[in-house]
């Protein structure tokens, strides 16, 4: 016998999703701080006698964070989908910022990377989490848009790093700017408790499914799914669900995807700047081009994201990765005049912040709700390994002392393979209906019939 769900009545909703679309972007907005404060910082440190870190240890230090976050991001975005979404967001956004405030009082360099690694922890369970809250409180047809929306917090923390670091780092030091980062605690932590509802689809999994359809009535929300689901199997099933099939081979494609994607988000916010000093262009106007990079990343991806909704997230996120190794290649020959030196740093950040905002938004929309955050905890913590890579890497580019054409340009080949592995992508058959969610690819067709 087929459910009523109170979603299903034409009443109008109590509350707004986009609220919590708001309190998602909010707990954004300080993984992008973290990500770009360092890069900002990295000319201090590397001028900060008392430690006397060379590039390749300065690089390895701002590794430990993204090695936090592959663990964080596999282990909470699985524990997400046994003790709720609502607890980790809130439980991880805590964690990271006491331990920022601890990273800022390190007294060694040896404190100061452990410090950062145990951060990583906390920040990895932030991303799945918001993202996964976003496109289950989002219309069908508007998932891509709201979830580079939210995940414009991201380039928007990025901003405001670069704005502050711009303003106060010269009288903060690396230490205030880091110390920043504890913010969330007393100004998002209690907006999240008091406001953020809990996942229904979490609700009507472990059999709470009167809450779960309060929630979906009280925010407008599509009816929930009542027929047993994969996911509503024990919770090691997701892990076999995800692995098997042509599932599985999605998802190794979209972790490539993934370490591409963060191979160009962490190496370039990372050094970036010392890469501009080392082009002769001051530090301030090296801070200057992380600030362009990001507001790139933010204009860029809430217009491609609108296309993603309506033509499917595959070319679009291969339109992006191309873009930004093209710009990158450009900005190498050392030939392009300031003005266009800005146009295309502006380009990096749409294909490189972007282009992960859209794999992101391309996993959350491919598979189900009772999958989802842990897809999406595979894909980006096995992505951390790109983020890894680019940071300490970046490091042995500035020591190998290898001229601009190859100080830029070898960021390219990690967009071209990002390109590749968007681009094929196994489409769904029916045999997938169950652990995949539609995508606009699929939602196109009324009949089921898949590509």
């Amino acid at each position: 016998m087929a459910f009523q769900s109170p979603a299903s009545s034409p009443v109008r909703p109590r509350k707004s999703a986009a609220a919590v679309i708001f309190l998602c972007f909010l707990a954004i907005v300080f993984d992008g701080y973290d990500l770009v404060v360092y890069g900002a910082i990295v000319p201090k440190l590397l001028a900060y006698e008392p430690w006397g870190l060379t590039p390749v240890q300065t690089g390895a230090i701002g590794s430990y964070a993204l090695a936090g976050m592959f663990i964080g991001a596999i282990l909470i975005g699985y524990l997400t989908d046994i003790v709720g979404r609502r607890k980790i967001m809130m439980i991880s956004i805590a964690s990271f910022s006491l331990l920022m405030l601890l990273t800022a009082w390190a007294p060694t360099p040896e404190l100061f990377g452990l410090f950062r690694f145990l951060a990583g922890l906390g920040l990895g369970g932030v991303i799945p989490t918001a993202i996964a809250l976003t496109v289950e409180f989002s219309k069908t047809n508007r998932r891509n848009f709201n979830n580079a929306l939210m995940f414009s917090g991201y380039a928007v923390g990025g901003i405001l790093a670069a704005l502050l670091s711009l303003a106060f780092l010269p009288a903060l030091g690396f230490q205030g700017m880091l110390a920043l980062g504890g913010i969330p605690l007393i100004a998002v932590v209690p907006l999240l408790f008091k406001f953020l509802p809990e996942s229904p689809a979490f609700l009507a999994a472990k059999g709470d499914r009167a809450q779960a359809d309060r929630i979906v009535a009280d925010y407008g929300l599509e009816p929930l799914v009542t027929a047993p689901v994969q996911g509503d199997a024990p919770v090691a099933g997701r892990f076999r669900t995800l692995l098997t099939g042509r599932l599985l081979g999605a998802m190794i494609l979209f972790c490539l995807a993934g370490i591409c994607g963060q191979t160009l988000v962490y190496g370039l916010n990372t050094w970036l700047p010392q890469l501009m000093v080392i082009a002769k262009y001051s530090l301030a106007s090296s801070l200057t081009f992380l600030l362009t990079v990001n507001i790139g990343a933010v204009v860029g991806v809430l217009v491609s994201s609108r296309l993603a909704d309506r033509f499917g997230p595959r070319p679009v996120t291969a339109t992006a990765f191309a873009s930004s190794g093209m710009a990158l290649v450009l900005m190498g020959t050392g030939l392009m005049p300031l003005p266009a030196m800005y146009l295309l740093v502006a380009v990096v950040g749409f294909g490189s912040v972007g282009a992960q905002i859209l794999v992101n938004g391309f996993v959350a929309t491919y598979f189900s709700g009772a999958t989802r955050a842990t897809a999406l905890g595979i894909t980006l913590g096995i992505g951390r390994i790109g983020a890894v890579l680019a940071i300490s890497g970046g490091g042995v580019l500035v020591a190998a002392s290898l001229g601009n054409f190859i100080n830029f340009s070898v960021w390219a080949i990690a967009a071209a393979i990002g390109v590749v592995a968007v681009l094929t992508v196994p489409r769904l058959n029916a045999a997938d209906g169950r652990a995949a969610a539609e995508t606009p690819e699929q939602h196109s067709s009324s009949t089921n019939v898949h590509h």
